[in-house]
């Protein structure tokens, strides 16, 4: 076992007060067992050690003694919360021993489990679908959009691809002629866009969306005209004959026996069909050019763009047939733009005024005078349409096709087509931009990559604060700077852990996970670091090594725990809110909490341990192979005994000379009041020739010669700046300063004020997200969008109705469905002021147009009962083969029907018998209307080729029941949250109103997958906010077993929220569900910035302000600490290129923090000090600590030879304190210890020497008088707790004069000890098996000390020698 000696002298600052071991019985704890293995055994149990900060914040050091002194009944107190305190305080006591003595263990097992999990990053998926990001989970719309993908199929749909072109002026006109030329040569620049993939090329024909053509079945024409059918754009230029030169085709058609290619700008469809009637007659098949003409007239593709005004009439290929080709005019293009255009097909293509031209000015009459911009959109397919589109091609048979492949190519188009149009101006003053769903994927996923530099940054940012801030420039021992680094480098792998471990699980990431959590949470991760840090600076040094690491988790485990329990609800509570990415983003917060909760309490305390060592060791931080020899404060002699030698060795005596100096300047003022200011002490030793003498603290001067002349390092170190620490600010200056009266109500009045203006931010915050915010600034896709909002706020929006919904029978509710959205304001309508045609209106008309082509021939008696002549119509025979049919399958036609039935009643209601038969002949004969009504029936309906009137088959299959319909819209006017949430919840009502009436329908469109979630959004809020705030409180009430203390922190929890909240509304941030979750967020990081302080004020032992500064004292510089580094963890969100991240994240979190400081470290320390609950223990009387309990009997100890002899001085007090384990013995002479092997330590009487000194300053003649007072030996010589105070006073002091306006008196107080160390020769030490302690041995010890007597003697006399000598300070 290891003995030690007493510290001598006055303890220095830090450790001012002595400590007491309480022995309860037992093996002392200090001692470790060693197996006969070799192996080292955990510290047992410990004993109780009493210090000063254990008399006065009692719980928070050990409520296990709280709770024996309240038994004892010494104190009051909260017993409840004691005795759980003091079971989490045990566990995590021997939790820290155990980890003390494995630490490299411990240390190397925690890195390797972090790397395991770690690996798991590599199974990350980042999700950047906004539908599987932002639609409600479990909600109707995710309902909604499944049954959509489960009945269409992946991939669906079209998508737009969209030219914007405005004047570069503001508020320029772009309806010029040479802004619309620019117009045309950048739309066909897009339209020539080509890519290389797979090994193939692939055009702009090969992925656009292209209206479906009847097929005919025949070989001659079908070729011709899936050739010339053009893809479809919506585009200003569809007014004029420029429009012709987007349709292409790439390359002219040639035609059998005609000596014309084929190309839109110079196709005239009617006069090309007369032309071909002699062709027809050669090389048709089934089809006439009869047919072809009425397919023409029907679709309005008539004489295409022939007709049509030419931009630049001198163009020579503008057609002779334009309107103003022979005069030359350039034709008004706001005249034709007015009321929008049509496409080839113009009686299903029309395009909105709305959709083509935005930013108009009309005169008086609605035609438009001006515009700032103009818009066209080119669709391409969607990845299953592109997919189906080539299936079972030649082209793409050595690839192997697949979906995957097919959506590839379209996004690879998509990006080109981009870079083209962009580069396509000419004109100066126009500016030409373009945006496709690929550059919102593109800027999904550029906002989802994790920036490697900025978390670099960050983290070395922290790094290099903590570094710094533990650091001590003045003592390279007391440093901490390593332990700092080795923190922020352990949080940042347990936060790199935990996100391995959120991948494994299949936590899937997304743009808030990447942008966000890697800064907040290493932020939120050091806080608990810094704690531990700091209080591993406070444990006294008393305390044996063995019992330090556990005595830092018993002291601050216990907040750690609080702390990350609070927040690891609010995280998972944030949950609520069902978007799936913020429900992500909230999970994987709380599995990082929990990851640093495990590191900071398992593995740190490891480097903790490390640090405590190297500090025993006075080895210097950061350079542990460098032991420093630099000087204390308070030097703590620790004298290791050395085993018995066998070796004749001669007897040597070691002797070490302490003293210390304590200065008070006393100031007599006129008016009685005296002034005294104590000064620093100072402790010297001389050199010691102790071998076996070592130092755990080396701040003393090695030599006394060097007091009058001080080094620069020493006056360097000396320098108060380095001395200055926050702990020190807040005890010496911020808390008196709060605990003033008008101060408290200062603070009370200012932050009612801020409550006031954040209760006002909140009611003038909005709801919304802006798309421009998650854009790059000063890049073209903001350029683009924020263009688009301005001038076209459009959206797409379908009705859809379900399965179990009688089509058939229950047109009529269709048709009401259709018509109510006339009560939609925002939905556009047709030049007429009609909705759109739905697929049910374009059957029924085709169907009325059967009848009456029936209702002719009938008449004509062309079609009889049974049979149709040859000078029957198409149509005629067509409408009769459906008018026969029964939807009866055992009977599937009737002839009688021929005079019964029609195909449409006067209602307008379609006859159900027939419907789904109807339905296959209206799919395969009318394939344009039906495409161009977006109808997407499902299930498709069935295929059949019309045989004409020369097939007298009258059979007609029918086709599936359906289960999916679409009714096409388009929005306009939506600009702002409110409009969207208006046009959502006008739509929802209608939709839920025939709902109930029977239809099964939701609506599907952009509106509602972004902006339906602010309809409940704030409900979803308050609800999240409610239960994290009543998890906080109930898990305080539990944790602290104090309801009234659990009211105070969540009402302060709430103001921090209220504040933010209304922070929020007034910086122009609107709410969505990522400031939903900050918010919640908030309520659990404000509990590190107010748990911790109400912690320390309720385990401190005092009145109301005596408590908080002690709170204060203990909390203010880890708080501090935590919350910069937490604000460097978010400042490098400062510099991202998304406004997204700066206003949402780095304002509002940089915010909270301010706001979480100012309520954490000035409201709550005030209402603690006015309203804080009772303390949780109570001394009896109101006293300010605990009664310092009394220690236990002095074991024997042996005399010195002297005094055996009778050589003891007369009258000296046999009692002096023996700071050695905490006990007081009454010794004579000197009290001798004996040490291993035979060692005999003996500690001389200390001799106080006390300088009085008083002089004028303001008289010059004046000579300070000096007298010395020496103590007799008789007399004690140092002041204890058990000791009288005494006071040294001057006779010769001058009395007070009333001509001298003050005098000034200086005491110096100057304690000598010397501490003689016997080693005596081989033979002398006994057994190594002897316990040195008892009473036997010590007897026997003298009997062969009496032996020796004569050479004890002269040693003695030559201890005596020096004694006389010792007045050289130390």
């Amino acid at each position: 076992m290891t003995w030690s000696t007493k510290t001598l002298g006055i303890a220095g600052r830090e450790n001012r007060s002595s400590i007491v071991k309480l022995q309860n019985g037992g093996e002392s704890g200090l001692a470790n067992k060693e197996y006969q293995d070799g192996r080292i055994s955990t510290p047992g149990p410990p004993e109780d050690y009493v210090y000063e900060e254990l008399l006065t914040r009692t719980s928070w050091c050990n409520a296990e003694y709280a709770s024996r002194e309240i038994e004892r009944g010494r104190a009051q107190g909260n017993k409840s919360a004691l005795w759980l305190r003091g079971k989490l305080q045990a566990l995590l006591f021997f939790l820290g021993c155990y980890i003390q003595f494995h630490s490299g263990k411990v240390l190397f097992l925690g890195v390797i489990i972090m790397g395991a999990f770690a690996v798991g990053l590599k199974q990350a998926r980042i999700e950047t679908n906004v539908e599987k990001l932002w639609v409600e989970v479990g909600g109707r719309l995710e309902r909604e959009l499944d049954y959509t993908t489960k009945t269409l199929g992946e991939g669906w749909g079209i998508t737009n691809q969209i030219i914007i072109q405005t004047p570069k002026e503001d508020g320029g006109n772009v309806l010029t002629q040479e802004a619309l030329l620019q117009h045309v040569r950048s739309s066909f620049l897009a339209t020539q866009v080509q890519v290389s993939m797979y090994g193939l090329d692939w055009s702009f024909k090969d992925v656009c969306f292209i209206t479906e053509f009847p097929a005919f079945e025949d070989s001659f024409i079908d070729p011709i005209i899936s050739k010339l059918i053009p893809c479809t754009i919506v585009t200003p230029l569809d007014c004029f004959w420029e429009g012709s030169r987007l349709l292409g085709p790439d390359e002219p058609v040639k035609v059998p026996s005609y000596n014309q290619t084929l190309r839109w700008t110079t196709l005239d469809p009617l006069a090309l069909l007369d032309d071909f009637n002699h062709i027809f007659s050669i090389y048709g098949d089934f089809i006439s050019g009869d047919s072809l003409k009425d397919l023409f007239n029907r679709t309005g593709i008539g004489h295409a763009y022939q007709t049509k005004p030419c931009l630049n009439p001198l163009d020579p290929e503008c057609p002779n047939s334009a309107p103003n080709k022979q005069s030359g005019q350039v034709p008004d293009i706001a005249s034709e733009l007015t009321g929008g255009c049509k496409g080839f097909a113009s009686t299903y293509m029309v395009w909105p005024e709305e959709l083509i031209v935005g930013g108009v000015n009309k005169n008086s009459t609605g035609h438009i005078q001006s515009a700032e911009a103009i818009q066209s959109i080119v669709q391409l397919k969607g990845q299953k349409e592109m997919y189906n589109a080539w299936k079972g091609n030649y082209k793409v048979d050595e690839i192997r096709w697949t979906p995957e492949k097919a959506g590839a190519i379209v996004e690879e188009w998509q990006r080109k087509f981009t870079e083209v149009v962009r580069n396509s101006s000419v004109e100066v003053s126009q500016s030409v931009n373009a945006f496709t769903s690929a550059s919102l994927t593109d800027l999904l996923d550029e906002f989802s990559e994790l920036s490697i530099v900025r978390v670099a940054m960050g983290y070395v940012l922290m790094v290099i604060y903590a570094f710094f801030t533990m650091m001590k420039l003045s003592d390279g021992v007391r440093s901490q700077g390593g332990v700092g680094l080795a923190g922020v480098l352990l949080v940042a792998g347990s936060v790199v852990a935990s996100l391995g471990f959120c991948a494994w699980i299949g936590l899937v990431f997304n743009a808030s996970t990447t942008q966000v959590l890697p800064f907040l949470a290493l932020g939120v991760g050091v806080d608990d670091m810094f704690l531990l840090a700091h209080s591993s600076t406070s444990i006294p040094n008393e305390i044996p090594l063995v019992y330090k690491t556990g005595e830092i988790l018993r002291r601050s485990g216990v907040s750690v725990l609080l702390t990350s329990i609070n927040n690891i609800c609010a995280f998972l509570l944030a949950a609520v809110i069902p978007i799936p990415a913020l429900r992500s983003l909230s999970l994987q917060f709380a599995i990082v909490i929990v990851f640093n909760f495990l590191a900071i309490i398992l593995v740190f305390p490891a480097v903790l341990a490390l640090d405590i060592e190297r500090r025993e060791a006075k080895r210097v931080d950061m350079f542990c192979c460098i032991t420093s020899k630099s000087p204390s404060a308070n030097r703590i002699i620790r004298v290791q005994p050395r085993p018995a030698n066998t070796r004749q060795v001669p007897p040597r005596c070691t002797e070490v000379r302490l003293q210390s100096n304590v200065q008070a300047v006393t100031v007599l003022h006129p008016s009685s009041a005296t002034t005294t200011a104590g000064i620093t002490p100072v402790v010297e030793t001389p050199p010691s020739t102790a071998a076996s003498t070592a130092s755990t603290r080396t701040l003393i001067r090695q030599s006394s010669f060097e007091r009058d002349r001080p080094s620069l390092r020493e006056r360097y170190r000396k320098a108060s700046c380095w001395r200055w620490s926050l702990s020190g600010f807040a005890r010496g200056y911020y808390a008196p300063f709060l605990q003033k009266l008008q101060v408290k109500i200062v603070v009370l009045v200012l932050f009612a004020c801020l409550l006031g203006v954040g209760i006002y931010g909140v009611t003038q915050i909005e709801d919304g997200l802006e798309i421009t915010d998650i854009v790059p600034r000063g890049t073209p896709e903001e350029d683009f969008l924020e263009t688009q909002m301005k001038y076209f706020s459009f959206y797409n929006m379908y009705g859809v109705t379900q399965e179990d919904f009688d089509y058939a029978n229950r047109q009529r509710l269709l048709h009401a469905y259709h018509s109510e959205f006339r009560n939609i304001m925002q939905v556009i309508r047709d030049p007429d002021g009609s909705l759109p045609t739905f697929w049910l209106i374009a059957f029924r008309d085709w169907l009325l147009e059967m009848q009456r082509e029936f209702d002719k021939d009938k008449k004509g008696n062309a079609i009889i009962f049974n049979n149709w002549y040859n000078n029957a119509s198409e149509k005629g025979v067509l409408a009769y083969k459906m008018l026969i049919q029964t939807g009866n399958p055992v009977q599937p036609t009737d002839y009688n029907r021929f005079t019964l039935e029609r195909l449409v009643d006067d209602h307008g209601v379609i006859n159900p018998d027939g419907f789904y038969h109807y339905l296959t002949v209206w799919y395969n004969s009318d394939t344009f209307s039906y495409s161009a009504t977006q109808a997407m029936l499902h299930p498709t309906p069935t295929s059949w080729t019309p045989g004409g009137k020369t097939d007298r088959d009258v059979t007609i299959p029918r086709s599936s029941t359906l289960n999916y319909t679409q009714l096409p819209f388009y929005l306009n006017n939506l600009r702002d949250t409110d409009d969207f949430i208006n046009v959502v919840r006008d739509v929802r009502n209608l939709s839920e109103y025939f709902n109930d009436q029977g239809l099964p329908n939701y609506p599907m469109g952009v509106p509602f997958t972004f902006w339906e979630q602010y309809l409940e959004l704030r409900f979803y809020l308050f609800l999240s906010l409610l239960s994290v705030l009543g998890a906080s409180f109930f898990v305080m009430t539990v944790m602290l077993a104090n309801p009234w203390a659990a009211l105070i922190l969540v009402s302060v929890l709430g103001m921090i929220t209220t504040e933010l909240f209304g922070f929020m509304g007034l910086i122009g941030v609107k709410l969505s569900a990522i400031p939903a979750v900050t918010l919640i967020i908030s309520v659990g990081i404000g509990v590190e910035f107010t748990l911790h302080t109400c912690y320390a004020y309720l385990t401190a032992i005092g009145d109301r302000n005596k408590r908080v500064t002690m709170a204060l004292e203990h909390t203010f510089s880890p708080v501090v600490d935590g919350a910069l580094s937490t604000l460097l963890g978010v400042v490098m969100l400062a510099g991202s290129e998304f406004d997204f991240i700066v206003s949402y994240f780095f304002y509002v979190f940089s915010a909270l923090i301010v706001i979480g400081m100012l309520n954490g470290l000035v409201l709550l320390p005030v209402i603690l000090s006015l309203i804080g609950p009772p303390a949780e223990v109570r001394p009896l009387n109101n006293a300010t600590r605990l009664t310092t309990p009394t220690p236990p009997p002095t074991p024997p100890m042996e005399r010195s030879s002297a005094s055996m002899q009778g050589r003891q001085r007369p009258g000296r007090r046999r009692g002096w304190e023996d700071e050695y384990n905490g006990s007081q013995s009454s010794v004579g002479d000197s009290a001798m210890y004996r040490g291993y092997g035979g060692e005999r330590i003996e500690v001389h009487p200390p001799e106080v020497v006390v300088q009085t000194m008083c002089h004028e300053p303001r008289r010059q003649e004046g000579k300070p008088h000096k007298s010395r007072h020496h103590w007799p030996h008789h007399q004690p010589r140092v002041h204890h707790p058990n000791m009288p105070n005494y006071t040294s006073s001057s006779s010769s002091s001058p009395s007070h004069s009333p001509q001298m306006p003050h005098h000034q008196m200086t005491t110096t107080v100057t304690a000598t000890a010397m501490v003689s160390i016997l080693h005596p020769m081989c033979g002398g030490g006994g057994s190594a098996g002897e316990r040195t302690d008892s009473y036997k041995y010590h007897k026997r010890r003298r009997d062969q000390t009496e032996k020796k007597s004569t050479k004890m003697r002269e040693l003695e006399g030559r201890r005596e020698k020096d004694d006389g000598n010792s007045d050289s300070p130390v």
